[in-house]
């Protein structure tokens, strides 16, 4: 079985101002563009390969995305199922804010005009399900966001609804994911 890796974009001003971000389009910081350019140098320095980077349609994770092409040569294209969660009424407020942390806990809540966890979950799910049909053929590098981290992380490993609301990549973090670890367990 095969491999893929997971990059989340670089630094946002809502990252810095701790809010989320969710759907919402956010431009990463000058910071996070070198983020992203070290990301790529880190990609070839390290001798990770792949065949293609597979990026969410907003602008901080396709830019991310962009840099480390730039950087390795690995050709990129937007993939819509790595879009961030939409969390509704909750976007541009605190992350760590009480009544948010509460509302997460309800999976099935889509937010007052957001997207619920399960849904989040069934169409991250999916597109790993493609990817480890062609893990054999195909590696890819994902670049996306910190709610698609989670699920994927969750795709791998038994996680409390507590450790899965807890769990965070932190910008540019590379991750190796292998589908024959998933089925060891």
């Amino acid at each position: 079985m095969g491999h893929f890796y997971f990059v989340r974009h670089g630094q946002t001003v809502w990252n810095v101002e701790n809010k989320i971000c969710g759907a919402t389009d956010i431009e990463l910081t000058e910071f996070g563009h070198q983020q992203a350019i070290d990301t790529g140098k880190k990609i070839l320095e390290e001798g990770i390969t792949a065949d293609e980077i597979l990026y969410s349609p907003l602008v901080r994770a396709a830019d991310t995305a962009k840099h480390i092409s730039e950087m390795t040569g690995i050709p990129a294209r937007m993939e819509p199922r790595l879009k961030e969660q939409n969390f509704g009424k909750w976007e541009s407020t605190p992350r760590d804010g009480v009544d948010f942390k509460k509302a997460k806990e309800d999976f099935a809540c889509s937010y007052e005009g957001g997207e619920s966890m399960l849904r989040l979950a069934q169409r991250i799910y999916n597109l790993l399900d493609d990817i480890k049909a062609e893990s054999d053929e195909k590696t890819y590098i994902l670049v996306a966001h910190n709610g698609i981290a989670r699920v994927v992380q969750s795709y791998f490993a038994d996680m409390t609804n507590e450790e899965y609301a807890a769990w965070g990549v932190k910008n540019c973090a590379v991750l190796r994911y292998d589908f024959y670890e998933r089925e060891q367990k």
